[in-house]
């Protein structure tokens, strides 16, 4: 397993389902935990569901993507409750996130995936 691990966070407990699927036909060695939806499973976001994709992840530093703002927040407030080294990017949802499991699993380095990242930052 990678010492890097990617983090999906989704308003729908589905696209983050679908995404990670997508992730693992590229990254089969990648650890990949999602948080979709609220604690109900509905749209919205959680942070409890986000620590516990931090937790479940087998790697000490995590790469976190997210669809939308207030993922964002929860996110942010769920890595200040993490000993795990985690990265937010603002960056293309699906495209980032392929990019970064594609390049973890070709053994890049996080400072060569951000470099590969920069152009799919959200403006």
């Amino acid at each position: 397993m990678s010492q890097l691990g990617v983090v999906l966070v989704s308003h729908v407990p589905e696209l983050v389902t679908g995404i990670s699927r997508l992730l693992n036909e590229v990254a089969k060695d990648v650890s990949i935990t999602i948080a979709g939806g609220t604690d109900d499973n509905e749209v919205g976001t959680s942070m409890m569901k986000i620590e516990e994709a931090f937790e479940a992840n087998e790697a000490d530093t995590i790469l976190a993507f997210y669809d939308l703002g207030s993922a964002k927040m929860n996110l942010e407030m769920a890595m200040e409750m993490t000993d795990k080294e985690v990265t937010l990017y603002d960056t293309a949802f699906v495209e980032s996130s392929y990019t970064a499991a594609a390049l973890i699993q070709a053994g890049a380095t996080k400072e060569m995936i951000e470099e590969q990242l920069a152009p799919l930052k959200v403006k």
